[in-house]
């Protein structure tokens, strides 16, 4: 396969994505129901009446902020593991060792996340 060939797949995979992508969007259009009525046309609301805005935006929970910094830290964990799983061979006995401190330190995380009762959601 010669050097310019080299991204001809990939060119081709997201020519059929958005190829699909295009035709789901012309399917829907005319497959789906026409019927429209106020409620239809009105914002998507819970079914809850929306309350005034506060001035500067209100305040979030502290709970929130504590439950995004857990997703990252668990999204940063598995970060570090696909490449340490594809070279599993290549780092020998070393790197299971250090993978091994790792996940404990990340276990050690999470079960202090746990005893203080930053995953129960009220």
């Amino acid at each position: 396969m010669g050097q310019g060939n080299v991204y001809l797949p990939i060119f081709f995979l997201g020519l059929l994505a958005f190829g699909f992508a295009v035709f789901s969007v012309a399917a829907a259009s005319f497959t789906g129901p026409k019927r429209y009525n106020r409620a239809k046309v009105d914002a998507y609301e819970c079914g809850i009446q929306p309350a005034q805005a506060q001035l500067g935006g209100g305040r979030f929970p502290v709970k929130y902020y504590i439950t995004a910094m857990l997703f990252i830290i668990f999204d940063i964990e598995i970060v570090f593991l696909y490449p340490w799983a594809v070279s599993f061979d290549a780092l020998g006995l070393f790197g299971l060792i250090e993978m091994i401190i790792f996940i404990l330190t990340v276990l050690v995380a999470y079960a202090f996340v746990w005893r203080r009762g930053g995953l129960e959601w009220d």
